[in-house]
């Protein structure tokens, strides 16, 4: 008997699709089971799939109406309750109106009672973790899926937050999570499963049944290694994969994933430390009969007839009748067809119900694919070939840089090559990675670079001045990107509270002001590094003590004059004033500044550091005004040039 199976990533924002859940996707398909995936609003969830059993029964009083047309304007009343909203649904359309009203307070009842929770519709669910400072909308998503699944036995809930804190997560919820990964066959699940789920390839269709759009979509994402042969402190890879795995063969998984969901562009890899491998030629040659060569390129094939195609296969018909929907929404806006064009894709949408996601139906979908598909034809005949990249996106290890493992990295079109630079003391072999790397022809270069964790707050200014001055001396791309350390075990594990032994709060929220600037990285540019983090050592530490607003607001406060006056207010302490000062401003409290502090040359100075956002945006303000024209000015000053 085929199982109901529900997989439920926890509404935070990520990057990455949960390829652990979508490698579960691929394993109950294979067992026949039908595979639902959701990541949004949970209550939406629930109201949804009530309206779906209403909209069914409905049907078997009254198949003469087709409810399903109408299934926004049913959940809307079972959401709300409103008079207005019932009578919206036309029920009296129907003749049988007088048994359909019942079904429908029915199923609106069972929804507001809360008496679906005594009733679980689910054989088998799945909840995938990420960081653990995402504890309360996981723990949240946990407790859902309790009361979502038939028998808790069923439940399973894995990832990097379950295998990292297992005996938090039992005692919040009662449930032991599964630690690691699925790298032998998981008897758990079922005891005659042939396979290693960790092994399978990826069911991209789960990701088309959910409104959430991942930032670094549309590439393969896949594992050559497992594991990582160092146990840095602040890392969890050896607790997740504690297993070094140094080789798992890549090219039969990205062939399923090609004949099934078409070709992606790029390949992002998540090994956390491949150059470890001892078979590192062996994973080259891999990359490349994957079709992944220097000068490669890929031409988006006809999303339309792919989704088609699967929709007559049968695989997860739910997925691409959405998929549909939004490809139609897409080509009715798209410029590259003529207005005439856009306007008979919008009538023939409107003659097939195809307006609304709730109204298309598989069937119509593949009936009507020859009316659509000249018009996808045009389109995608249209597009031209972009390179393909590879992206080693959990970065590789500097020191384990050789000319014999560049001169294989130099055989794929690698973009960027992510080194790592989490600690000042790599500098050496940091620098030789990237000197290395670029005497072989790779230009683009990313890291990320921790803070927080055991460094000093000056050790970030010198890793990415390093790799500013290593963009201007070997003419090449570095893009560096600071990530503030999170524990993973302990206080403040649960939050993004935790403070570094050098840092302080005032410090933490300068640096994040300043990347809020630049978008939470830094390339290339001499001028713009020393404008946002100083020319020197000296002035990045006052930049940290600075008031924040000041630090948003940069060249407006500079032409105000006001953070001239704080840093001559600064600079008139004494060093004994200093002393006492500074631990009053790296709290970064500075609601109540009376409160703080009796003496008045110390008031004076904290007043600098009030909000002036607020009254920056207050209309009435001299602030807003003053505002205004330092933009009007700027703005006729960029004209000029």
């Amino acid at each position: 008997m085929n199982r109901r199976v529900l997989l439920l990533e926890p509404n935070y924002k990520n990057k990455f699709p949960p390829i652990g859940l979508m490698k579960l996707a691929t394993y109950f398909r294979l067992r026949g089971d039908d595979v639902v995936f959701y990541k949004g609003d949970l209550k939406e969830f629930v109201i949804r799939q009530i309206t779906e059993e209403c909209v069914t029964q409905l049907s078997k009083v009254d198949d003469s109406i087709d409810w399903k047309l109408r299934f926004n304007r049913i959940a809307t009343y079972i959401r709300y309750r409103r008079k207005s909203d019932l009578e919206n649904i036309g029920i009296d359309d129907s003749e049988d109106a007088i048994f359909i009203y019942p079904w429908i307070e029915h199923f609106k009842k069972f929804y507001h009672s809360g008496e679906y929770k005594k009733h679980p519709r689910w054989d088998w669910v799945g909840v995938t973790t990420l960081f653990t400072f995402y504890w309360d909308i996981t723990i949240e998503t946990i407790e859902f899926a309790k009361m979502m699944v038939k028998d808790q036995k069923n439940l399973m809930v894995g990832g990097v937050l379950a295998s990292i804190q297992p005996k938090e997560i039992e005692e919040a919820t009662g449930i032991k999570p599964h630690c690691g990964t699925l790298h032998t066959p998981y008897k758990d699940i079922d005891e005659d499963n042939p396979y290693v789920i960790d092994e399978l390839p990826l069911d991209y269709s789960i990701l088309d049944e959910i409104d959430y759009e991942y930032p670094d979509g549309g590439s393969y994402y896949s594992y050559t290694t497992r594991g990582c042969i160092r146990k840095c402190a602040f890392c969890a890879v050896w607790t997740l994969e504690p297993r070094y795995q140094e080789y798992i063969p890549l090219r039969e998984r990205i062939e399923r994933i090609r004949r099934l969901y078409g070709e992606q562009q790029n390949l992002l890899l998540m090994d956390n430390n491949v150059l470890a491998s001892e078979k590192l030629k062996e994973i080259i040659e891999d990359i490349k009969s994957c079709g992944f060569t220097k000068g490669a390129k890929f031409i988006e094939p006809n999303q339309y007839f792919i989704a088609i195609r699967n929709l007559r296969l049968g695989i997860n018909n739910r997925a691409y009748v959405r998929k549909c929907y939004k490809l139609l929404q897409e080509i009715n806006n798209y410029k590259g067809l003529s207005e005439k064009m856009r306007t008979e894709i919008l009538a023939l949408r409107e003659k097939y119900h195809l307006l609304h996601p709730d109204t298309c139906r598989r069937e119509v979908l593949i009936a009507t694919y020859k009316d659509f598909a000249p018009y996808f034809d045009a389109k995608y005949k249209r597009l031209k070939g972009c390179l393909r990249y590879v992206d080693f996106n959990q970065g590789v290890d500097a020191r384990l840089f050789t000319e014999e493992i560049v001169t294989l990295l130099e055989q794929i079109p690698v973009r960027p090559l992510r080194v790592a630079f989490d600690d000042v003391k790599t500098e050496p072999k940091y620098r030789k990675a990237i000197q290395m790397s670029e005497k072989h022809g790779m230009r683009d270069f990313s890291n990320y670079l921790l803070y927080n964790f055991n460094d000093k707050p000056v050790d970030l200014y010198h890793r990415l001045k390093i790799n500013v001055d290593m963009c201007e001396k070997m003419n090449v791309s570095i893009y560096s990107f600071p990530m503030k350390y999170h524990p993973i075990r302990g206080e403040h594990s649960h939050d993004r509270d935790y403070i570094g032994k050098y840092w302080n709060r005032k410090y933490i929220r300068a640096v994040q002001a300043i990347l809020n600037a630049t978008k939470g990285k830094i390339g290339r540019g001499v001028s713009f590094f020393e404008k946002a983090f100083g020319r020197n050592e000296e002035e990045y530490m006052e930049l940290l003590l600075m008031p924040e607003t000041f630090l948003l607001f940069r060249f407006f406060f500079e032409d105000l004059g006001y953070t001239q006056e704080w840093r001559d207010a600064m600079a008139d302490l004494s060093d004994e004033e200093r002393e006492e000062l500074l631990p009053i401003i790296y709290r970064n409290e500075f609601n109540h500044i009376e409160e703080l502090t009796e003496n008045e040359k110390f008031r004076k100075i904290l007043t600098y550091y009030k909000n002036y956002r607020k009254e920056i945006a207050d209309h009435s303000s001299e602030l807003y005004r003053l505002k205004q024209d330092f933009e009007k000015k700027h703005k006729e000053k960029q004209e000029l040039i």
